[in-house]
């Protein structure tokens, strides 16, 4: 779900090497207008919103922050690393980083120390896979069961108390005390073992032992305290097996009462126990939870709560679960969640917003977050994203004070709050002053140079805006705000360059939607119907102009003005796309096919693909499972289901689904996969000619010329990992026969392998004369030439992607080899500070180990683990920096 706080501005924050002369770096792998147009019609149509004041914990020094947290990691006890997890995730879910936030919530998840830890991270999880939750069922038909982040038993996981038994049961021959005590319920009796009874607790024993009238009577009259007839009998029973037979809930309420009543804390834990299974629905959960709260039974409140958290988002919804989450007191808290109330209020206030940030509840909620809030990063945390949602209200006081509050914790990035504020109140020159300071007293950062410009004009607003992109390149305001003051100029071609130049490495919605307003304005509805079809790929509510107006109506409306094409002809337009490697105007063409009554599961699957290459990696995982629930045949099912587990990482079920498929009808699809799974999972040498040999068949099934362009391309990978070069290269060449464009990358690997560098460089000059999309051809390319021309070509390869961080770590590794070594820490400096990457990382820390800093260089390890905990090479360099730690 798109965040409400982005929805409502266009400006989204989110969103090898073979020849290598330096030791420092190791191998890896229009339309013309048809009008003029005046500056008034294009100021109605473009309008560029401020960026939004982000709720996201947003550290000066990100790398600083997690190397600490990876410290305290090492350090800690169990019982605070869940905490250092959560405070990680929130880390990269300010950097953008989603699969990296997920792993640190996984990571909290199995490192839980309790129940409700347990309960929270699992739901949390669950929240973040919502999309993924039909793998579960696909997993299901491989008689495996997804029961990660399911329901937990709270009862058998929660644990028990270690209860005392009190006094003994020898009364001797002498005593004149019964060893028997009857009690009276109303018109009944049950007759107890007077010991057993009196044992339950204090109370009991001294009513039945002690120096009261009771304890002289055979007949005790419990008439008043609430309890049932059969409610006492399993009193009984319990006080002679400690333990509950199955009980009708109102039997087992009235029991929980009397337990509560003559502090029985054995039989309470076992009836809270019992009640725990009784919560199988949302009403069952508001109803028992109550209960739970007055009779402070925390198992059954745990199992509330986790009936609740499985049906997030829905659940906030409910008037009646948010009432009780708002009016639980501290001790309420405690007994739903014991200590992990600031996990619990930091999920549900995240969800809140997500839904929507405006209302009273998301207000209240992330109000419980900051009274929980403790430590610094928390009260940083807590208190900008409530400063956040009031400054969405304009409840400006209010968001004042939460934002000074997140500063003066040290969350420098609340400034940019406060001087939205005073900018709203009309005092840009405070706003200007209170960003300058920020930017003059710490190293200065893309944001606060984009957020200043926001309080001046002219040529010294573009500077700043200059400035922003010039340090953080994945800002697109600066460079919507740039091509809408070329467009008021009336230069429309300069225009489109300044937005092609974000949308080269980023497909934001909010710089598509700019696009097309661009190409309205020049009357250009084909290129504009394109990117409308690229917006509705990825968000099919989208709306435009401020959300005033449904992306789809303009597609319709667009629809025409442009030449329709009968199915034939959009394979056509398909091919010549896909051949060009133009994604985007592919996905237009896919989505104009989707419209007509074409097979609809293959058309998925393609756009499948492409979503991928764009790195969508979640509008990729709805078009694949639109693709099984459209395909054809069982079979192609087969291969839809395979690859929607091979993406969810479970590689021996997607095979076993290929497998199936095969089965029953040998097709291209079926065998691609199983031989792409295998290529990308098998180790094994052997799994080369498996490989080979799976290809083979996929190439002998009809497919069309796209699909086996890719699979040539993917048989001459193979063959040239096995050194077969002539096979490889008619591979290669047969797939170019058909403009499978990207063959001339491997054919290019070919002719290096066989020591022609030459005519690797032009195999490469080919492929970037004809895709569209050519950052990767650029710096593939750069393998093949001279220094001077490979510094030349990964500059053109920051400029069209500035997120490669390749081109960063080969000038920096040339720098080191010139012995500039301030220059070559400053140029991944420059890269890490809007790209958290271990290659990045890793090449810093040994920069620094080589210079003797070694502060900086354990600095850089720590967080290079905390990216990847596992990577080898890191581990190794750690220990070895440790040991030069004085």
């Amino acid at each position: 779900m798109r965040s409400s706080f982005l929805s409502e501005s266009p400006c989204d924050e989110q969103h090898i090497h073979g020849f290598n002369p330096q030791s420092w770096l190791q191998v890896e792998r229009g339309k013309l207008p048809k009008s003029s147009y005046s500056p008034s019609s294009i100021e109605s149509l473009i309008k560029i919103a401020e960026p939004p004041v982000v709720p996201l914990y947003k550290p000066l020094d990100y790398v600083e922050v997690l190397s600490r947290i990876h410290e305290e990691l090492e350090q800690c006890v169990p019982s605070e690393r869940p905490g250092l997890y959560l405070i990680q995730s929130q880390v990269f879910r300010g950097l953008g980083e989603a699969k990296l936030r997920q792993r640190s919530l996984h990571s909290a998840w199995r490192c839980a120390t309790t129940v409700h830890e347990k309960i929270v991270f699992g739901a949390w999880l669950r929240y973040e896979k919502r999309g993924e939750d039909i793998i579960s069922d696909v997993l299901a038909s491989c008689r495996k069961c997804c029961k990660e982040f399911g329901p937990l038993d709270v009862a058998s996981e929660m644990p028990k108390g270690d209860f005392e038994i009190l006094g003994s049961c020898d009364i001797g021959t002498s005593s004149k005390v019964s060893p028997v005590v009857t009690f009276q319920i109303r018109d009944g009796k049950v007759t107890c073992n007077r010991c057993k009874i009196a044992s339950l607790s204090i109370p009991f024993w001294s009513m039945l032992n002690g120096p009261f009238t009771e304890s002289q009577l055979d007949l005790v009259d419990l008439s008043e305290n609430g309890i049932s007839l059969e409610g006492m009998r399993a009193v009984s029973e319990f006080s002679c097996t400690y333990s509950l037979e199955d009980l009708p809930l109102e039997t087992l309420l009235e029991i929980l009462v009397f337990a509560n009543t003559f502090c029985c804390d054995r039989l309470k834990d076992a009836c809270d126990r019992k009640l725990a299974s009784f919560v199988s629905s949302r009403q069952d959960a508001v109803e028992l939870m109550a209960l739970a709260f007055e009779e402070n039974a925390p198992v059954l409140a745990a199992s509330c709560l986790q009936v609740f958290l499985q049906e997030l988002p829905d659940c906030l919804n409910d008037e009646h679960v948010v009432s009780l989450f708002l009016s639980a007191t501290e001790q309420q808290q405690c007994i739903m969640v014991g200590h992990a109330s600031f996990l619990l209020y930091c999920l549900l206030s995240e969800v809140a917003m997500n839904i929507d940030p405006r209302t009273e509840a998301t207000v209240c909620l992330s109000e419980k977050l900051v009274q929980l809030a403790v430590t610094p990063t928390q009260k940083q945390i807590a208190f900008h994203q409530l400063g956040c949602i009031r400054l969405l209200r304009k409840e400006y006081n209010e968001a004042e004070h939460q934002f000074s509050v997140a500063f003066s914790a040290g969350h420098v990035y609340s400034i940019a709050g406060l001087a939205r504020i005073a900018g709203t109140r009309g005092r840009k020159g405070l706003a200007y002053e209170k960003l300058s300071s920020v930017i003059t007293s710490s190293v200065p950062l893309g944001w606060m140079y984009m957020e200043r410009s926001l309080y001046s004009e002219g040529d010294k607003k573009l500077g700043d805006l200059d400035k922003a992109t010039e340090l953080d390149p994945t800002l697109t305001y600066p460079y919507m705000y740039r091509a809408a003051s070329l467009m008021r100029k009336k230069d429309a071609r300069l225009a489109l360059e300044e937005i092609n130049r974000l949308l080269g490495f980023k497909l934001a919605l909010e710089c598509l939607e700019l696009r097309i307003c661009l190409y309205l304005a020049l009357e250009d509805y084909k290129s504009a119907i394109c990117d409308i079809h690229a917006i509705l790929t990825l968000s099919p509510e989208y709306r435009m102009l401020e959300g005033r107006v449904a992306a789809s109506k303009i597609g319709t409306l667009l629809g025409a003005h442009v030449e329709q094409w009968n199915t034939a002809e959009c394979w056509l337009q398909l091919y010549e796309r896909w051949s060009s490697v133009d994604d985007i105007g592919s996905l237009s063409v896919i989505y104009r096919m989707l419209e007509s009554d074409a097979a609809k599961g293959v058309l998925y699957f393609r756009q499948s693909l492409l979503l991928l290459r764009l790195n969508c990696p979640e509008a990729a995982m709805r078009s694949l499972q639109l693709a099984r629930q459209h395909a054809a045949t069982e079979h192609e099912r087969l291969v839809y289901e395979g690859w929607l587990l091979y993406d969810t990482g479970h590689c021996e079920e997607a095979l076993q689904k290929a497998e199936e498929s095969i089965s029953i009808q040998r097709s291209f699809e079926a065998f691609f996969l199983k031989a792409y799974v295998l290529a990308d999972s098998g180790v094994d040498p052997s799994y080369s000619a498996t490989v080979i040999s799976l290809l083979e068949d996929a190439l002998k099934c009809p497919s069309d010329r796209l699909r086996k362009g890719q699979a040539l391309n993917n048989l001459g990978g193979v063959y040239v990992d096995c050194e077969k070069l002539d096979a490889a290269a008619d591979c290669y060449t047969s797939a170019l026969k058909i403009r499978h464009t990207r063959a001339h990358q491997g054919l290019a690997r070919v002719h290096f392998l066989r020591n022609n560098r030459d005519a690797a460089y032009e195999e490469m000059t080919k492929l970037i004369e004809k895709a569209k999309n050519n950052a990767s051809a650029y710096e593939k390319r750069s393998e093949y030439c001279e220094r001077e021309q490979t510094m030349t070509d990964l500059q053109i390869v920051t400029q069209l992607d500035p997120l490669r961080v390749y081109p960063y770590r080969y000038r920096a590794a040339v720098l080191m080899d010139s012995h500039k070594e301030k220059e070559a820490i400053a140029e991944l400096t420059r890269a890490i500070a809007f790209k958290a990457d271990l290659h990045l990382l890793h090449l810093r820390a040994a920069f620094h180990e080589h210079i003797g800093d070694v502060p900086s260089a354990l600095r850089d390890c720590r967080a290079a683990l905390s990216l990847d905990p596992n990577h080898q090479e890191m581990l190794e360099l750690q220990k070895r920096v440790n040991s030069q730690e004085p």
